[in-house]
């Protein structure tokens, strides 16, 4: 549930307030400047209505024409003034409101960098997308068109208020005789604007999300002619981010012009009542025409001020949604502080237990060990934990019981990337990001040079199809890999994982998806890789993985048969049953 869904009566939280503010400190003089702008220009508001009251009432009756230039002069010079203090004040607080912007959207994104694929498990792309682009620019109000304006509204009206007072206590007392009715009229539209808007931030969520997860997912649409559906289901909810929208829309084009009939009459009781009082001389046409210029300067920021308020309280929504992002505690705890240069590739299990969903347990007590340069395959139905077994040895997942050693020394005592820099991944599901096939392999490290890709393409044997391509390295690949088969995706990501040299190999379903061809091109570059290296291999075709040193049958989350290909064939269990399948499938 969204924070506004359940606090929706809540004032601002100061201690929120107060968590924004912190991110002022790097530029502590223009956020101060701001704050000095914001003073200055409340207390310029009054200083024109009274220099209009002193010329009519001092030179204007008198005829003093030299002296009613100098004012008109005056007042020129004060506009001048008002719109220079104006123009920085709005360029510096939109300045600082987009710097700290920027500077929390790259803390956020280097969040999202840290937290555990768990976090990912359960919270959906779109709102994430949301909480990054949409809510981050929600709360650059906060420092813009927020906090400062309403304080420089607020102490304008108090500067205004305490000259009508100083001038004519009857006359302002006439002038706030439409106060209350303004006041409630602004409260009752403050309340349902706040309401509306927290409709449309959830409308833009729900958006987001179903935007994100249907382009990614928009062959499953196609490939079941769901076009129709899916499209019925985007209506549905376009239809309400457009209520939200016309409810908010409506409650504004109610609220202005009735704040500004509520204006109008104030203005026109004081001049019946300050006209009055001028025939009977018990005031002066300079004070009423002043009175008349106050009371515009004084309801113009109450107006405003409901609509700023309910800004400010979304800017503020977004900004908890955005801090309890920064605090959570699902990151990967990077305790360990070890960096070896290389490793040796002894890895053990010791009694493991692991679940994704409390005690939901995927593996079970599961033990083994995987020598220096041995072969270590995986089998057993969808749904046994083989895939568990390598998200733990890159520490994707913190295991719930028992030990994972590599080099007899507990994973969590490596420093997570270096950890991470010695083991190699190619993974059933390639996922290659828009840009060319070097910025994919290399993934931005600008350490690896173009020798050691094509070294590593070479032995993979991807060399050949990559310089055919338009470009070479520099080909730009589409979203996803579009413009590219699923073996060449396939090829690049085994590039991508041997340009590092690592000591240890993980190949989770890595022939799956390939034709006949691919797969004995890529068997060929297997068979080179794990020369050396201790290779971790997951695979349903038992044909790749007939001269592992060791196989290890999955069941449920526990180890069922453990053994080579003949000795498994020999117990004549579920590795005998399953090759049986197979190769009757071959014949």
């Amino acid at each position: 549930m969204e924070p506004e869904q359940k606090k929706k009566g809540r004032i601002i939280d100061s201690q929120i307030l107060k968590r924004l503010y912190s991110f002022t400190k790097p530029y502590k003089f223009t956020f101060y400047s701001v704050v000095f702008l914001t003073l200055f220009l409340a207390l310029l508001g009054p200083i024109r209505p009274y220099l209009v009251q002193y010329s009519v009432d001092n030179y204007m009756n008198e005829g003093q024409e030299s002296m009613l230039l100098n004012l008109t002069l005056w007042m020129i010079a004060l506009l001048a003034l008002q719109s220079v203090v104006q123009y920085a004040h709005t360029f510096w607080s939109g300045w600082i409101g987009q710097t700290i912007v920027r500077d929390i959207r790259v803390r956020l994104y280097d969040k999202m960098l840290s937290l555990r694929l768990k976090f990912y498990d359960k919270t959906p792309v779109g709102r994430l997308v949301t909480r990054n682009i949409s809510d981050i620019e929600t709360l650059s109000t906060v420092f813009g068109d927020g906090i400062a304006a309403i304080v420089a509204d607020i102490l304008q009206i108090i500067a205004i208020l305490f000259m009508m007072f100083y001038t004519n206590w009857k006359l302002t007392l006439v002038s706030l005789s439409m106060l209350p009715f303004l006041l409630i009229t602004t409260y009752i539209f403050k309340e349902k604007v706040k309401v509306a808007f927290a409709e449309v931030r959830n409308a833009v969520a729900n958006l987001n999300t179903f935007v994100q997860e249907h382009i990614s997912g928009m062959n499953i649409v196609q490939i079941f002619g769901a076009e129709k559906r899916e499209v019925e289901k985007f209506n549905e909810i376009n239809k309400e981010h457009r209520r939200s929208n016309l409810k908010s829309v409506l409650y504004y084009s109610v609220y202005f012009p009735v704040a500004e009939i509520i204006s109008a009459a104030g203005t026109g009781l004081i001049v019946w009542y300050g006209a009055k009082e001028v025939i009977e001389e018990q005031t002066t046409l300079g004070v009423l025409i002043a009175f008349m210029m106050y009371i515009s300067l004084f309801f113009r920021p109450i107006r405003m001020i409901a609509d700023r308020f309910n800004t400010l309280q979304m800017a503020i929504v977004s900004s908890e949604r955005i801090l309890n992002l920064l605090d959570n505690q699902e990151d990967v705890v990077e305790n360990g502080s070890y960096k070896p240069e290389s490793l040796e590739g002894y890895i053990q299990f010791e009694n493991v237990w692991f679940a994704y969903n409390d005690e939901d347990y995927v593996l079970k007590n599961v033990s083994f060990e995987a020598q220096k340069g041995e072969t270590i395959a995986f089998v057993g139905a969808t749904g046994a934990g083989k895939s568990s077994i390598i998200n733990l040895i890159n520490r994707f997942y913190e295991i719930n019981k028992g030990k994972i050693l590599i080099d007899k020394k507990d994973i969590k005592e490596y420093d997570l990337h270096t950890l991470r820099s010695h083991i190699g991944v190619v993974l059933q599901d390639v996922f290659l990001f828009s840009g060319s096939i070097r910025e994919n392999i290399t993934l931005g490290n600008h350490e690896i040079s173009d020798e050691a890709i094509w070294k590593a393409a070479e032995l993979v044997g991807a060399k050949d199809f990559i310089e055919r391509l338009n470009g070479g390295l520099d080909y730009q690949v589409m979203e996803r890999g579009a413009t590219l088969s699923v073996g060449q995706r396939q090829l690049i990501s085994f590039v991508r994982a041997m340009v590092y040299e690592p000591e240890i190999i993980i190949l989770d379903e890595a022939t799956s998806s390939v034709d006949s061809e691919t797969e004995e091109m890529i068997q060929n570059a297997i068979n080179k890789l794990m020369n050396g290296r201790t290779a971790i291999v997951i695979a349903h075709r038992l044909s790749t993985i007939q001269h592992a040193h060791k196989i290890i049958v999955l069941d449920k989350g526990e180890i069922k048969e453990v053994g080579n290909h003949e000795e498994l064939l020999k117990q004549n269990g579920y590795y005998a049953q399953l090759h049986q399948m197979q190769y009757k499938e071959l014949v």
